[in-house]
Formats: C-alpha cells, sequence, structure tokens
C-alpha cells in the first residue's frame, strides 16, 4: 500500500495557493454569467416550462456528466426530465425523443461531432433545441431556437485544457433554469418530498403522526380515579414518559408526565393515595394522526414538551408518541 509522504511547507503553500486560484477563477466565470441572464434565459426557460412532453438533456464528455445532472435537477423540482448520450443517441436511442419534448444540448465549443451527427435528426423530428455553449457563433448554437451562452473567459486548468470553469458555469446556469421553473410552477416542498421519499427532507414533509404514534395494547392511559401510585406503574410499563388520563366515554382530561412527576415530588404526598387527577396537566396539547410529523416537533420544540397524545374527531384517544420515536423515524 502506498503512504503518502508530508509534503515540505513550500509544497504545502503552492498547493493551497492554487486551489485558491482555481476556485476565484471559477467564481469569476459565475459572476459573469449574472450580466447576460436576459430575453434569451427567459425565453428558454418559457419552452421549457411549456414542454408537453419531456426535457431531454444532451450532452458529451464533462458537458455530459453536468447535463447528466441538470436533468437530475430538473426532475426532481416539477420539471420532467432525462439525459440521453448523443453517442447512444446515434444508435437507437434518439427514438426516446418525441416532437413533444424540448432537447437542451450542452456543448461548449457548439461543435461536438456526436451532437451535429444527430442535429439534422433533431430538427427533423421538430422537438425545440436549446443550446447551452460557450460561442455564440458556433453551428450548434446558429441551429437552436434558444442560445445561452456560457462562455467564460479561461478555466481553471493551469493548461487551459481540463474543463472546469466551463462546466460550472454550464451547471450554474442549469441550476438557474431549474429553480426559475420550480418558481414558475409553483412548485411546493410537499411536491419535492413526493419525489424524494427515501430521503431524510421526504420523511420530514411526508410522515404523519398516525405513520409513528403507540396505539391499542401500546397506549398508556388511566382513568381520573386511578392513584399516582398505578399512574407511574403505566408509565414505567409503556417507557413513554406519559400516560394519558381519560375522563367518562374515553375522552382526555389531561396528561402526566416525567416532568410532572418531577414537580410532584417536591410536594409532600403519598403516591399510594392521591389521585392522579389532583396532580395532572389539564387541557393538556393534543393532536390528530393525520398532522405532519414535522409539525408536530415544532409545537413539541415551542411547548418544551417531550410527547404528545392523539385523539380523533370525537376527542378520543387513539395515540401517543415522544421525542424518540420522531428520532427513530429520521424526522428529529
Amino acid at each position: 500500500m502506498t503512504k503518502p509522504t508530508t509534503p515540505t511547507q513550500d509544497e504545502m503553500a503552492r498547493m493551497i495557493d492554487l486551489g485558491r486560484a482555481v476556485i476565484e477563477t471559477e467564481a469569476d466565470a459565475v459572476a459573469s454569467l449574472i450580466p447576460r441572464l436576459g430575453d434569451e434565459f427567459a425565453r428558454a426557460c418559457s419552452y421549457l416550462l411549456h414542454c408537453q412532453g419531456r426535457i431531454v438533456v444532451i450532452g458529451m464528455g464533462k458537458s455530459g456528466h453536468v447535463g447528466n445532472k441538470i436533468a437530475a435537477t430538473l426532475a426532481s423540482t416539477g420539471s420532467p426530465a432525462f439525459f440521453v448520450h448523443p453517442g447512444e443517441a446515434s444508435h437507437g436511442d434518439l427514438g426516446m425523443i418525441t416532437p413533444q419534448d424540448v432537447v437542451l444540448a450542452l456543448s461548449n465549443s457548439g461543435q461536438t461531432g456526436e451532437l451535429l451527427v444527430i442535429l439534422p435528426l433533431l430538427k427533423r423530428l421538430g422537438a425545440p433545441l436549446i443550446a447551452m455553449t460557450g460561442r455564440p457563433d458556433s453551428t450548434l448554437a446558429r441551429e437552436s431556437e434558444v442560445h445561452i451562452d456560457v462562455s467564460v473567459e479561461k478555466e481553471a486548468c493551469p493548461l487551459g485544457l481540463a474543463p472546469t470553469s466551463s462546466t460550472t458555469a454550464a451547471l450554474v446556469m442549469g441550476d438557474a433554469m431549474a429553480v426559475a421553473l420550480l418558481q414558475a410552477r409553483g412548485f411546493t416542498a410537499e411536491d419535492f418530498a413526493l419525489s424524494h421519499p427515501g430521503g431524510t427532507l421526504g420523511r420530514r414533509l411526508l410522515l404523519r403522526v398516525g405513520d409513528i404514534m403507540h396505539a391499542d395494547r401500546s397506549l398508556p392511559a388511566i382513568g381520573l380515579d386511578a392513584t399516582l401510585h398505578e399512574a407511574l406503574e403505566v408509565m414505567s410499563a409503556k417507557g413513554l414518559g406519559m400516560t394519558a388520563v381519560l375522563g367518562p366515554g374515553g375522552s382526555v382530561a389531561g396528561v402526566y408526565t416525567d416532568g410532572d412527576l418531577r414537580r410532584t415530588l417536591n410536594k409532600p404526598i403519598d403516591i399510594h393515595h392521591v389521585k392522579v387527577s389532583e396532580v395532572m396537566t389539564k387541557n393538556c396539547l393534543t393532536v390528530t394522526p393525520d398532522m405532519l410529523a414535522a409539525e408536530a416537533l415544532q409545537m413539541m420544540d415551542e411547548k418544551k414538551i417531550n410527547g404528545l397524545l392523539v385523539i380523533d374527531e370525537q376527542q378520543q384517544l387513539i395515540g401517543a408518541f415522544n421525542m424518540h420515536d420522531l428520532l427513530r423515524a429520521g424526522v428529529l
């Protein structure tokens, strides 16, 4: 196994300086895009917004990698999109594109051979073409319905060869399009979560209280006539750090929690004789099973409480949960 050698102070200084220079060069390239945003950008977004099919992103090499990411960003923010490799398009994948689609083609030179080969076929198909290039006078730019100029003054690579600033500029422009479309579509955080159900955000935005609450036999509950000792036994058995106190008909009369217990122990009482109804928290906060778990978490944070009771439309107790349940569900 090869072990790295310890660089000298001069070597470290040179690497740090070069890294900073790269970031500064790419930051300048991105900043230079701002004054170029105008009618062409708006026209491109309009084509994408009113697309009746899918947004088809194509690009070769590094532009292809950037295009793949742009397609993924568009798709996850409400604009159905997918990536097609131009080399594969020449061997059958062109059949994935329909006249109802809009094609977004990326090429820094605007002369990429694999794109120019399929350009006549795209034109014959009738799918509108949006080109994103670094050369407004290129073939791809001239043949497109809309051209987006993402040219950069120089690459961050010291040799001026490796695509660095140019790919960053294209990626940022793709993000600008995606966010502009997101806003125009009225795309919401819940819409975003629907396409990201496996992620943390999806769990936070889609999970309901009813999905995580304890119910039936695992639900801690006692009657108004129960003693404090009996309440503590139920709390210990169910392990939620609280118990619901039910009135006539099963309606929630109050809750007794670990916090209530600490306050109770400061008083001279006999836990075997005092009723839990005398020391419980009345008019306690409750939630419904259809409430988002993230909303319930916000309520708990604001009220500085560790658990909540869940009731139905008839005010009957149907569930309970605490911070540990939110943590296990990935909401916290």
